[in-house]
């Protein structure tokens, strides 16, 4: 079949890595995998488009590019993956529906981003999507509540995050050799983290590791590797240091095709995860035997088993994280243990090959439904 694609909040020529672009990625793979071909219908990004002018005047194309490419690819189905009121679909539900069937996979609502002026348009664009659409795919637990309640004669299913777990096998062989490379020290516990540097959520949370493992700097021995870029690169490590000193290091930005051999190397992986709504970089972290020590909180839950692959801590303090981190290095058989639950978890739960295989099969049958 040919799948007609949109992806509002960020289109595949994204350059910033993160989860949202991770699963969208996935999906494509997997329809492709499966004999099916993909076209994005457009790649006008509608994230808060109405803030800004310029974004204001590029639509007028996008609609007409929008209509052009749906005319000449001629789809069986139309996709779009995470409309919310700040990146509301703005093509598909007009478009497509109901010429041809309409499904968003991942869509988000909240009744009070109606009331709000600068977010009103974008929730009611967003509303409008959502009765549209034939079918509704959510991947986030913490979504479908307030979805039954909207349209509640809508078609909605729940299908997991996951990843690809051969792209991220834990590779010995490759840790060894990366750890020569970096001259790290051989008996000294490799902590691992990965994010963007950028305001917000990512910022709070790298702040807050920094802080609980400045409370474990005199009392335990241990190196953070920080993997990552952005806008607040020169921040970040000015904290880090201020924090930290040398027991940080930089690495900068690694290509995600190469991410498995630290995951591979660390003993553990930290980052807290503030107003983390699912958290990709876990799954990595677990599929290469990586244990977790995160914040725990409804969305981090969904990708984290408590106890099992990692440790959520419930206290929101720095002291209470780094509880959690000093255990986890005085036990070698648990952080042992718990890489085995990862990677068994990974594979078997929050696998994208079995996981999409069920998004692939739903879409095939609305078209074979619909024809």
């Amino acid at each position: 079949m040919r799948v007609g694609l949109y992806f509002p909040n960020k289109p595949l020529n994204i350059g910033i890595p993160s989860g949202d672009k991770t699963i969208a990625e996935g999906i494509v793979a997997s329809l492709g995998r499966h004999g099916h071909l993909c076209r994005e219908m457009t790649d006008f990004r509608s994230r808060l488009f109405w803030k800004s002018l310029q974004e204001i005047i590029k639509l007028p194309y996008a609609f007409w590019e929008s209509v052009r490419r749906f005319r000449s690819f001629k789809p069986h189905i139309w996709v779009t993956y995470h409309s919310y009121y700040k990146s509301p679909d703005l093509f598909g539900w007009w478009l497509a529906a109901p010429r041809i069937p309409y499904v968003i996979i991942q869509p988000m609502r909240a009744n009070k981003r109606r009331k709000q002026a600068l977010t009103k348009l974008g929730a009611a664009i967003n509303d409008i999507a959502i009765r549209r659409a034939s079918l509704l795919i959510s991947n986030n637990l913490m979504d479908i509540e307030a979805l039954k309640r909207f349209v509640p004669s809508k078609e909605l299913y729940y299908i997991p995050p996951g990843i690809f777990p051969d792209m991220f096998p834990r590779d010995l062989n490759a840790a060894s050799t990366l750890r020569l490379k970096l001259s790290l020290p051989p008996n000294i516990p490799l902590l691992l983290t990965v994010c963007m540097f950028r305001k917000g959520a990512k910022w709070e949370s790298l702040a807050f590791l920094f802080e609980a493992l400045e409370l474990l700097k005199s009392k335990k021995n241990f190196i953070l590797l920080v993997i990552g870029s952005g806008s607040l690169w020169s921040s970040v490590r000015h904290y880090a240091w201020e924090k930290l000193g040398d027991r940080v290091e930089f690495l900068g930005m690694i290509p995600r095709s190469e991410l498995f051999r630290y995951y591979s190397l660390a003993d553990l992986f930290v980052f807290p995860g503030i107003g983390e709504s699912l958290g990709m970089v876990y799954l990595e972290a677990q599929s290469c035997g990586c244990p977790v020590v995160a914040l725990d909180s409804e969305g981090v839950r969904q990708v984290v088993c408590h106890g099992k692959t990692g440790i959520l801590v419930s206290s929101p303090l720095p002291e209470a994280y780094a509880d959690a981190v000093s255990l986890m290095l005085d036990s070698p058989k648990l952080r042992d243990e718990m890489g085995r639950e990862g990677m068994t978890f990974v594979r078997e739960k929050r696998n994208a090959h079995l996981n999409n295989l069920s998004l692939v099969r739903l879409l095939e049958r609305l078209v074979h439904e619909h024809d």
